[in-house]
């Protein structure tokens, strides 16, 4: 299996061919096909119920696609052996699937175990690889505190210092920044793109998508409405068809990326369309 020089998988192509997922009847993803290239960070945007979520299960073995194939450097992830992808392959889920009766340390040191054998202990390396993802987080100091009596936002942090701690090179992130506040938002974002691995990421901020992300892909009715550069794909048309509101885009003074403003009042309402 191939590392970087810090001990992760390289950062893998990620294909979703021709994904539809359908559920009671009702197609909940209709015919995605996506590549994401290796180190590319690809933002997964839309309104509530597009199929993002479902997409992402797809990609990380929780939601097997009716039709179609995800693919990880070629190989069908459903395929493969589960502790062969979670050896590559890592999730930041938007829920927490419950509280565990662990310490924080405890639910960290959970992504080292696709590296090891059953039952066995973590070595140095292992306490290496925890300690480190700990603080990449700003939770080393919550270590021993039990993950079930965390804020909300706190334990958003440990679950990703546990997919860090996973060391895996492709990466999928259901919203992320959920419960986090501004400071964390910017610090795991940054370390989305600093991390280098290639990522999937389910945002609901459309400006802090356009700033981190490489790409965008917009989700509307579980079918692919736009894909590109945020430059490309954000714009006034887009959002007034997808999200029905009203809004302006521009580049940011500063930074170049593009910039939603949402419009209210006698300006442009950002109301909702009546029906």
């Amino acid at each position: 299996m191939t590392r970087t020089p810090e001990g992760t998988t390289a950062p893998g192509a990620l294909d979703i061919e021709d994904v539809t997922v359908t559920v009671g009847g009702r197609d909940l993803v209709h015919g995605v096909s996506l590549r994401v290239a290796p180190g590319e960070v690809l933002g997964l945007a839309g309104p509530n119920g597009a199929g993002k979520s479902t997409l992402l299960r797809t990609v990380y073995r929780t939601q097997r696609p009716t039709t179609g194939r995800v693919l990880l450097d070629g190989e069908d992830v459903w395929r493969l052996p589960g502790k062969q992808v979670a050896r590559r392959l890592a999730a930041v889920l938007q829920e927490s699937a419950g509280d565990f009766d662990l310490t924080v340390y405890d639910v960290v040191a959970m992504g080292r175990t696709p590296h090891k054998r059953a039952f066995a202990g973590d070595d140095a390396h292992d306490r290496a690889v925890i300690t480190h993802a700990l603080t990449r987080l700003d939770v080393v100091e919550l270590a021993d505190a039990p993950f079930q009596h965390l804020s909300g936002g706190e334990k958003q942090r440990v679950l990703i210092a546990r997919a860090l701690a996973q060391q895996c090179g492709t990466m999928v992130w259901d919203e992320p920044t959920n419960h986090l506040d501004l400071r964390h938002q910017l610090d795991v974002l940054t370390l989305v793109r600093r991390f280098g691995a290639t990522a999937v990421v389910a945002l609901h901020d459309l400006n802090l998508a356009a700033a981190f992300c490489d790409r965008l892909c917009v989700l509307a009715a579980g079918r692919v409405v736009a894909l590109g550069p945020p430059a490309e794909v954000l714009t006034p048309e887009l959002l007034s068809s997808v999200y029905r509101v009203d809004a302006e885009v521009g580049a940011h003074p500063r930074t170049g990326t593009p910039y939603v403003t949402l419009l209210t009042g006698d300006d442009g309402p950002a109301k909702l369309p009546r029906r």
